[in-house]
C-alpha cells in the first residue's frame, strides 16, 4: 500500500529565524493519528537563518539524524563534540541515557536541513555522536546509503534496523528498490517530480508511506532528488 502525503499536509510554523514543516507530531503540533511510522518518529524540514539556531537542550532515548541540504550546520554537545557540516555531510547523535546539544547556523546564509528522529533498537545506550561524509557524485541514478545499522565508508551508524538512502535521479530515469516482506518504506521528494510504481505522482516535498509492498519503482519526470528510508 502506498499512502501519499502532499507537502501541504504537513504542519508548518514560521518563527522568523526558523521555518519548519513537520511530517509527524512535534512540538506544539500533536495529532494522535500521526505520531510515528514504525521507528520513524520525527521528520522535520527546516530552514534556519544565518547566525541563529537551537541553543543547548537535552535529549534522551532517541537516534537523531541531521542531513544538510544547503548551507552549514554547527553541532556542539555535552560529550565534547563540535562539528560544522554542509551538503554531503550527515550528523548522527544517539541521545541514549541523556545528552545536551546545540545546533546553530554559523554562516550568513540560511541553512536547509532535514532532521529525522528514530526510536533506538535498545534503551540505555551510552550517548554518542558522529559526522559522516558521502560523495554527492555517487548519488546520480543510484540508491546511496548514508545512514544504516550496517557501517561502511561514508555511512553513519545508527542503533536501529534501518537504512537511509539518497539519490539524484535524472529526468526520464528510473530506479527500483526491493525489500523483504513485512517492512516499510518512507519516501520524501526533496526536489523534482516522480511517479512511484503506477500512477502515484509526487511533487517537491511530497512524501509517501509504504507498507505491504516489497518492490518499488521510482520514475523521474524531471531531474529529482529524493530520500528513501527502509524501516522495520
Amino acid at each position: 500500500m502506498i499512502r501519499i502525503y502532499p507537502s501541504t499536509s504537513r504542519h508548518s510554523s514560521d518563527h522568523g529565524w526558523l521555518q519548519s514543516n513537520f511530517s509527524f507530531s512535534f512540538g506544539d503540533y500533536y495529532d494522535p493519528d500521526n505520531t510515528e511510522f514504525g521507528p520513524l518518529r520525527v521528520y522535520n524540514d527546516d530552514v534556519i537563518a544565518g547566525h541563529r539556531g537551537f541553543g543547548a537542550h537535552p535529549h534522551r532515548e532517541m537516534e537523531i539524524v541531521s542531513i544538510v541540504l544547503e548551507g552549514q550546520l554547527k553541532h556542539e554537545d555535552s560529550t565534547g563534540h563540535t562539528a560544522i557540516t554542509g551538503f554531503g555531510g550527515v550528523q548522527r547523535m544517539s541521545a541514549g541515557t541523556g545528552i545536551i546539544h546545540s545546533e546553530v547556523n554559523p554562516s550568513d546564509e540560511p541553512v536547509s536541513l532535514l532532521q529525522i528522529w528514530f526510536t533506538p533498537d535498545q534503551r540505555q545506550l551510552e550517548p554518542s555522536y558522529e559526522t559522516s561524509n558521502y560523495d554527492p557524485a555517487k548519488l546520480t541514478n543510484n540508491w546511496l546509503p548514508i545512514v544504516s545499522n550496517q557501517s561502511g565508508p561514508g555511512i553513519a551508524h545508527i542503533h536501529q534496523d534501518m537504512t537511509i538512502y539518497m539519490t539524484k535521479l535524472e529526468a526520464g530515469k528510473s530506479l527500483s528498490f526491493q525489500q523483504k516482506e513485512g517492512r516499510r518504506i518512507y519516501v520524501h521528494i526533496i526536489e523534482g517530480t516522480v511517479t512511484l510504481n503506477e500512477g502515484n505522482h509526487l511533487n517537491r516535498r511530497d512524501a509517501a508511506r509504504i507498507s505491504d509492498l516489497s518492490s518499488l519503482t521510482v520514475n523521474s519526470e524531471q531531474d529529482s532528488m529524493l530520500l528513501l528510508i527502509d524501516l522495520p
